[in-house]
């Protein structure tokens, strides 16, 4: 048994800090729920407003869009219909309408953390063993702390949490896409008289363009496969059909929950990985 002499623990200063947060910050907290609340009930409703037929027929057409595959849009096309046939349409747009809130807010946040990182070698090594962190913690983790500073629960700290637990992909890829953009290609830019800021924009940005959008990519089911757990604090969607089907052992319930999200990230991740190529094609030819 280890010594209890040895003993250290941080878990005091945690809790005290966070409830200094609360205490201090409450008025931001409260400002920032509301406008994730209302940004949340405002997209869910213009999901809604859609028929399923137009939602059927527009998957359809991007896919075929994207990819000029007739099966492979037929079936993205037949996984929105098994949606509907399931009983989770509802709840899928709820579940669609939370990884369209924290997946923007990821990329937001990681997108300028991804550029700061590619352009200073200090914030890489700072960032990246808290980018290590974040991937590593358990997701359950997330959900203490957000419930804490939110003082409630619900769909707001199921976003956030699924914000934190996505956000690492996107702001690795940026800076790896940035860090791997030819040293030629720059040096003709600067050659030309290009600033350090149209160096940015009109070059590295634009060539790490495929990595960037994998980074999108990868945000995007990572958020989706939170939505799971993000229920347990009342996120709703098709996670909480997942936990009722737990709790009451039912495989059957469980299988048509579980099919649902698996259909909504293959939709989302074969959309995204056609149009990524799809505008691939001007830089590469």
């Amino acid at each position: 048994m280890f010594p209890e002499a040895l003993e250290f623990h941080v878990a005091p200063w945690i809790q005290d800090g966070l409830t200094w947060l609360v205490d201090r910050g409450g008025g931001f907290f409260h400002g920032v729920s509301v406008a994730i609340t209302r940004s949340l009930n405002a997209i869910e409703a213009g999901l809604l407003a859609v028929p399923w037929w137009a939602w059927v027929g527009g998957v359809l057409l991007a896919a075929w869009a994207v990819t000029r595959r007739p099966l492979t849009a037929m079936t993205l096309a037949g996984l929105m219909m098994a949606i509907g046939a399931f009983g989770y349409w509802a709840a899928a747009i709820e579940t669609l309408a939370m990884v369209i809130v924290a997946v923007a807010l990821a990329v937001a946040i990681g997108l300028p953390l991804g550029i700061a990182m590619a352009e200073s070698r200090r914030i890489h090594a700072l960032v990246l063993p808290v980018l290590d962190a974040m991937q590593t913690m358990p997701s359950f983790v997330y959900l203490i702390p957000v419930m804490m500073l939110f003082q409630a629960l619900g769909p707001v700290p199921g976003t956030l949490a699924t914000v934190v637990y996505a956000l690492p992909p996107v702001a690795r890829l940026v800076d790896l896409g940035i860090r791997q953009v030819p040293a030629d290609a720059q040096e003709a830019a600067q050659a030309f008289g290009a600033t350090r800021w149209q160096l940015l924009f009109q070059v590295r940005l634009p060539l790490a363009l495929p990595s960037i959008m994998a980074g999108i990519n990868q945000t995007t089911m990572m958020a989706l496969a939170m939505v799971v757990i993000a229920s347990m604090v009342g996120a709703g969607g098709v996670g909480e059909a997942v936990m009722r089907a737990i709790q009451r052992v039912d495989p059957g319930a469980g299988f048509e929950a579980g099919f649902t999200i698996v259909a909504l990230a293959i939709v989302m991740d074969r959309l995204s990985q056609g149009l990524a190529r799809r505008w691939q094609v001007p830089r590469t030819g």
